[in-house]
C-alpha cells in the first residue's frame, strides 16, 4: 500500500489553470504507474489521466486532452496534473492512485489518496 497525498486544489475562474500535486510515500515510487481521477457530486469516480513508471507513456481521457498535463518527478516522488483552460464542469474531487501496471480502470488502482477539491466558477 502507497500512501498518497495530494495537494494543490482550490476554486478557479473559468478558463484558469491550476497544478495538482500528488507525494507519495514508498520508496518504489518510480515503479508505479500514476493515474489521475475525479469525481463530481452524484457521479461516478471518472478517469482523468495516468503516466507510465518512467513518464514514457501517458494516456488521457477525451474531455482533457489538449488541457491537461500529467507530469511526474521521480526524484521528489510526485506527480503532477497540470490543469488550464478549466471548465465549470471540472469542478469535482480529484485523486491520484499509484498502480503497478498502466489502466484507466479505478478498480486496477490498490492505493489512493484522500482528494483535493477542484471547484471552477464562472
Amino acid at each position: 500500500q502507497v500512501q498518497l497525498v495530494e495537494s494543490g486544489g482550490g476554486l478557479v475562474q473559468a478558463g484558469g489553470s491550476l497544478r495538482l500535486s500528488c507525494a507519495a510515500s514508498t520508496r518504489a515510487f518510480s515503479t508505479y504507474a500514476m493515474g489521475w481521477f475525479r469525481q463530481a457530486p452524484g457521479k461516478e469516480r471518472e478517469f482523468v489521466a495516468v503516466i507510465n513508471w518512467s513518464g514514457g507513456s501517458t494516456v488521457y481521457a477525451d474531455f482533457v486532452k489538449g488541457r491537461f498535463t500529467i507530469s511526474r518527478d521521480n526524484t521528489k516522488n510526485t506527480v503532477y496534473l497540470q490543469m488550464n483552460s478549466l471548465k465549470l464542469e471540472d469542478t469535482a474531487v480529484y485523486y491520484c492512485a499509484a498502480n503497478p501496471v498502466l489502466s484507466r480502470s479505478p478498480g486496477a488502482f490498490g492505493s489512493w489518496g484522500q482528494g483535493t477539491q477542484v471547484t471552477v466558477s464562472s
